[in-house]
């Protein structure tokens, strides 16, 4: 298993990426100025997008795994690469997410914890209503960790 950071040509992880975050023009509001890194493992499995949101914050803005490699520690992997990696050089890394069973749990098992919202942030920036385990998302929750 080997963690790529990928400088070029990030859009061929699209249909990747569109697995987190279901709206391209959204994606492309992070992903140039992102630091993008995808992990190996006989095959991609998984992407990362990070992004510094200034004041010693470094925000996950994209993870997802192939849907037939998911719950095999992929993702978690990739946080803990971040986590080492960027732990000298900001204090806090976070993520924002739906309201979801699948995700908060996971990322609370990932030592995050809820930190705050924006309320209708799904409705008021997505074209479509964006479904997770029969649940619309509405509002975005923001996950934090210290560093």
């Amino acid at each position: 298993m080997v963690i790529i950071e990928v400088t070029e040509n990030k859009k061929q992880y699209l249909d990747l990426l569109l697995l987190a975050d279901e709206q391209e023009d959204m994606i492309d509001r992070y992903l140039d100025k992102g630091r993008m890194y995808v992990l190996d493992d006989n095959g991609i499995k998984c992407e990362c997008v990070i992004t510094d949101e200034g004041n010693g914050v470094l925000e996950i803005k994209n993870i997802a795994t192939v849907s037939e490699h998911q719950g095999k520690g992929y993702a978690k992997a990739l946080i803990d690469f971040v986590v080492k990696k960027y732990k000298e050089q900001y204090t806090v890394l976070q993520v924002g997410t739906g309201d979801s069973p699948l995700t908060i749990p996971f990322y609370e098992k990932c030592g995050f914890v809820r930190s705050h919202s924006i309320p209708n942030f799904f409705t008021d920036n997505y074209d479509h209503p964006i479904f997770e385990c029969g649940v619309q998302l509405v509002d975005m929750v923001y996950l934090q960790r210290a560093l």
